[in-house]
């Protein structure tokens, strides 16, 4: 999946069951997420092995569900977060697609200096 516009990501932190479908899942983003199933927004789902992605989006008039499973290795994943969702850039999902591990370690953060 490459993503060519920005868009809201919310990953759901814990492991879910992947027997799970649309409506399965569409009840996780109202019910434990509390977010609207409808909007633009991805909602990304992992399995407990850390090897399967499931993306959940409205589009226009249905639901789509995107799946992705590697062969080899692990995603990278939220350790001990104490919300149900996690929010993302769209570049942000796209690195974790493409391997990398963003919660390994923070980006530098934004100083505001009032004088020098």
């Amino acid at each position: 999946m490459t993503l060519k516009q920005p868009v809201t990501v919310y990953l759901h932190a814990a492991p879910i069951d992947f027997r799970k479908q649309i409506n399965g899942l569409s009840l996780i983003v109202q019910d434990a997420m509390i977010l609207d199933v409808f909007s633009s927004s991805l909602f990304v789902f992992m399995n407990r092995q850390h090897t399967r992605i499931k993306i959940l989006y409205w589009d226009k008039n249905g639901f789509c569900l995107w799946m992705k499973r590697l062969e080899k290795d692990k995603f990278s994943w939220p350790k001990n977060t104490s919300s149900v969702s996690v929010s993302l850039t769209s570049q942000e999902l796209q690195w974790i697609l493409d391997g990398f591990d963003i919660f390994q370690k923070p980006p530098h953060k934004k100083l505001n200096y009032s004088s020098v």
